[in-house]
């Protein structure tokens, strides 16, 4: 498997496709570059979607029943961290005021790149 620093995001439904991958290794394997860079001190990922795992098995079981939902399937997005996600990830647009900030529902735009 090509390093997933070289997948784009063309490479990465063709290798769901072929079984050569799957969104739980996809993210299991960003999952671990973060770490190994956030390792080093840099802290470029401030926080984790705790249902990380859950999601991208969810996907792998819709891939497998219902096929790609769209070309983004199973494709993990950072979403910064002022822009509203309603899952247990903080809104804190960098701000110690926002630190315990939960939206309630997703911004337009993450609601689109879920769908």
């Amino acid at each position: 498997m090509t390093d997933i620093r070289e997948l784009t995001v063309q490479d990465i439904p063709n290798a769901y496709a072929s079984g050569e991958l799957s969104c739980l290794e996809l993210t299991l394997r960003y999952l671990e570059r973060i770490a190994a860079i956030d390792s080093d001190g840099l802290h470029a990922v401030l926080e984790i979607n705790p249902d990380a795992i859950d999601i991208a098995e969810s996907l792998d079981r819709e891939y497998a029943q219902k096929g790609p939902r769209g070309p983004l399937h199973g494709i993990p997005v950072l979403i910064k961290d002022n822009i509203d996600t309603g899952d247990k990830m903080h809104t804190t647009a960098g701000s110690l005021a926002l630190q315990n900030n939960i939206a309630s529902q997703d911004a337009h735009i993450v609601k689109r790149l879920r769908e």
